[in-house]
């Protein structure tokens, strides 16, 4: 029996002024644990109650109880508020001073990859910390129970999932999509290496964004298709590059990856001219759409007028849950429902069916979208303190062409440099600093796309946003 109740007081005692209020919350209440205060299993004051008992917005604790649960200190649970997590009194206790919780060493290392990392950027790395245990547990039970799958390969493979992405992508993007529309697989270079052969896309042209996704271009390029860069700009591609020589077009409308553009509807509507017009097909990868910070959405192409009939819409779990799950999916147009079923038997890049039940559960009790808002006010705080942190040293450099861009969605940012800087060799004396942050070089097709670097924030604390950016300078104005 926990020794409290979520509406019950707790004397908390904030740290004098000079963080953001949020910090000086959740380092509060890290202080609590390591005084023996609150125990491993108590249950946290609701937030309004605490809000109430520190005179402060709900916002805050709100704020302040995502970083508890993000480093590990506390765990969320729906419907029963926040409670102190196991071992949190022990690591409080390690923990040698008044700062705001360090998540541990996969926030920021890579063991494997280099011992002395201390902060990995690759972008494309979700937080998986913050999803609810409670929730994950369950949908695997529920997966478990459910029994064993004995269905074959093709697109009619798990219907669970499908009807439940069905649901949630016309809540969340606002296509209305059915069931059947939906196939399942177990990553997007899968989707590209069925649809490659299930359009009869070998040895035909696809326009590719320059700079772009290179294990997409790598997934085509393997199916034999040939990929033709075409250069993007502050608005994403720009359909008047396209040709009626190009059989289809790979784009990432809502975060242009990984520059970060976000194309006009205007562009939105040529596209899908172009497509109408010539028979081409636009792939379209809508990686990490369900993360935008101030702006409004705008429509996915597959949503707009002949979108179904034209457009392929990619989706996946790797960037809202975890790359591990191995899951995306496809809405496919209908004439290629067929081959794409024949491809699909043939290949059997279909995903496990256990994870497929699993994310289906998932989805259907509520989870996914508690975790979509939970996940949306803990990114947002980190993208707002490193981009704040990185135009802080901006500032002081005062170096022409050097800019962050991509802030508007997403879980990562580009800091783009001056034409003449070798951005390989900045993202190398980086790793010597113990910071990775990849280079635009893996991403260009031809010389002339940007220099810069790819910095992901999904698992860096508010807290090390300044060291961060202060090492990222310090090697850029020895480059300079």
């Amino acid at each position: 029996m926990p020794r409290f109740a979520p509406d019950v007081p707790l004397a908390v005692r904030l740290p004098p002024p000079g963080a953001p209020l949020r910090h000086r919350i959740a380092e509060a209440i890290v202080d609590e644990i390591r005084r023996g205060a609150l125990r491993d299993g108590d249950l946290l004051p609701s937030s309004r109650v605490l809000a109430a008992d520190l005179g402060v917005s709900r916002s805050s604790v709100i704020g302040a109880y995502d970083e508890l649960t993000s480093a590990g200190f506390a765990v969320g649970q729906a419907g029963s508020g926040t409670r102190v997590a196991l071992g949190a009194a022990a690591a409080a206790i390690a923990h040698p001073d008044r700062s705001t919780p360090d998540p541990g060493p996969s926030a920021r290392t890579t063991p494997h990859d280099h011992p002395t990392i201390r902060w990995d950027l690759s972008p494309g790395h979700p937080d998986s910390r913050l999803v609810s245990v409670r929730d994950w547990r369950r949908s695997w039970r529920a997966a478990a129970v459910a029994g064993i799958d004995g269905g074959y390969a093709g697109i009619d493979a798990h219907p669970g999932l499908r009807s439940a992405l069905a649901a949630h992508l016309r809540r969340s993007r606002g296509i209305a999509t059915h069931p059947d529309d939906v196939v399942i697989f177990a990553s997007v270079s899968a989707v590209l290496r069925t649809v490659a052969g299930a359009a009869g896309l070998r040895g035909r042209v696809i326009a590719f964004e320059d700079p772009g996704f290179f294990r997409a271009a790598a997934a085509l390029e393997s199916s034999g298709v040939v990929v033709r860069p075409v250069a993007v700009d502050a608005n994403g591609l720009d359909p008047m590059a396209l040709t009626e020589r190009d059989a289809a077009v790979y784009c990432t409308p809502a975060h242009q990856y990984p520059l970060g553009a976000r194309m006009p509807v205007a562009r939105r509507a040529q596209l899908l001219a172009w497509a109408h017009d010539t028979g081409g097909l636009i792939i379209e990868d809508d990686y990490d759409s369900e993360f935008r910070y101030d702006v409004t959405s705008l429509p996915p192409l597959r949503a707009l007028h002949g979108g179904r009939d034209h457009v392929l819409h990619i989706g996946t779990a790797s960037k809202v849950l975890t790359p591990s799950l191995r899951l995306a999916w496809l809405l496919a147009p209908p004439a290629l429902r067929a081959g794409l079923d024949a491809t699909l038997r043939a290949t059997n890049e279909n995903a496990a069916a256990v994870s497929a039940a699993a994310l289906a559960h998932f989805l259907e009790s509520g989870a996914m979208s508690r975790h979509l808002a939970r996940t949306a006010r803990t990114y947002r705080a980190r993208r707002a303190a490193f981009v704040e942190a990185l135009h802080g040293e901006l500032a002081d450099l005062r170096t022409p062409g050097a800019r962050v861009v991509g802030v508007e969605a997403g879980l990562h940012v580009v800091l783009e440099l001056p034409d003449h800087i070798d951005d390989e060799a900045v993202a190398r004396d980086l790793r010597d600093e113990g910071l990775v942050a990849p280079s635009l070089a893996a991403y260009r097709r031809t010389p002339a796309a940007p220099r810069g670097l790819v910095c992901g924030y999904a698992q860096l604390p508010e807290t090390q946003a300044n060291d961060v950016a202060a090492t990222i300078f310090a090697v850029l104005r020895r480059a300079l």
